[in-house]
């Protein structure tokens, strides 16, 4: 599958009062950018920005369990909002997670501090697979409350959707919790496939519903993280996981919202996560953008990729990171910055703003 160009666009099928269509957000530097065209501005935002840097998001979130937070509308619209109020980046990143929509089909799940996501009970037969109850689109209307309230508030700036990537949250239900190898899920791609297939499918299907509830409710664009997908060899990923990958993207395909596909540890795979059909590939601080530009010949929009790990350092060592990244994406069709992976919690906010500073500081020419 070929990706989308600003050459080639989809026939939109959004509401006329959708920010995309209505003026609010279609020529904002992040969706022109998206597209391949000149931004009035540099656009940045930061994965992870909504959330646990932030002394306001521990404020609010006091008391309140992850997932709850999440299906509280006014509270996860407060929360996407907080770091355009603080940092003023150029798109919000609705605040949710990618097993939100486990937790609203009626599979047992939580987010367990220092843990991460755990299920009450793995899935890893056929039989599993055909017990998985079905996600409903009636379920997902927290998702869409919180989407609408937000959009409400934005103006002029995009939000940003996102799902989990069929394989990330696969791995997850094979392991029944994180895992550093997710060996469960590879060895069942091959001993199991037709489970295997069937459980990806189930993935996708539900993160496809859950993109398409906020690409609908009024989000600008939208990205399927792939945090896990660098485990996997190219062949493996070709095979077992972009089908699925494939399979999300088309329950949003024909809104005609630019697309994202971001993941972690992903450089051999970058062509593949293109070839799923995305209009932006995300890539990760491990590749420089000029060089993934190349792997992928100049065919789509980057995102990235700031390494978090530099916002740590003294301040004249990550400006002249910031600087060296953004000279990389510069042979790019477009760049959007951002880091290549999540804000880290003891990151001080001062410094996000600062980056935020100097990136729209910079000429987009």
């Amino acid at each position: 599958m070929t990706p989308r160009t600003a050459a080639t666009p989809e026939i939109s099928g959004l509401d006329a009062g959708h920010p995309l269509m209505d003026g609010r957000t279609a020529d904002s530097p992040l969706i022109t950018a998206y597209r391949g065209g000149k931004p009035s501005r540099r656009p940045v935002w930061f994965m992870r920005q909504a959330g646990r840097s932030l002394p306001e998001y521990l404020k609010v979130r006091e008391g309140v369990a992850m997932l709850d937070s999440c299906l509280r509308p006014e509270l996860a619209s407060e929360i996407t909002l907080q770091p355009v109020r603080r940092h003023d980046v150029d798109a919000a990143i609705f605040f949710s997670d990618i097993v939100i929509p486990l937790k609203l089909a009626g599979v047992g799940v939580d987010i367990v501090p220092g843990v991460g996501p755990v299920l009450d009970r793995p899935v890893r037969t056929a039989a599993d697979v055909a017990a998985l109850p079905q996600l409903t689109w009636e379920a997902l209307e927290p998702i869409r409350e919180a989407v609408r309230l937000t959009v409400a508030q934005l103006g002029k700036t995009p939000l940003i959707g996102f799902a989990g990537a069929p394989f990330t949250l696969a791995a997850y239900m094979v392991e029944g919790k994180p895992s550093r190898d997710h060996l469960g899920p590879r060895t069942m791609m091959h001993a199991d496939p037709e489970t295997w297939t069937a459980l990806a499918n189930w993935a996708a299907d539900a993160s496809g519903m859950f993109l398409r509830a906020q690409l609908e409710a009024g989000a600008s664009a939208g990205q399927l993280f792939d945090s896990w997908a660098g485990s996997l060899g190219l062949a493996d990923y070709q095979r077992f996981v972009a089908p699925a990958s494939s399979r999300a993207l088309d329950h949003v395909r024909h809104l005609g919202a630019p697309l994202i596909h971001f993941g972690t540890g992903t450089s051999e795979l970058l062509v593949a996560m293109r070839d799923v059909g995305v209009d932006v590939v995300g890539v990760d601080y491990r590749l420089p953008l000029d060089e993934a530009n190349r792997r992928l010949g100049g065919t789509v929009p980057l995102q990235g990729n700031i390494d978090p790990a530099l916002l740590s350092a003294p301040w004249e060592v990550l400006e002249a990171h910031v600087r060296e990244v953004i000279a990389a994406g510069a042979s790019a069709p477009g760049h959007v910055l951002n880091l290549g992976h999540g804000v880290p919690p003891q990151t001080d906010p001062e410094v996000l703003t600062r980056v935020v500073a100097l990136i729209h500081s910079i000429s987009p020419e």
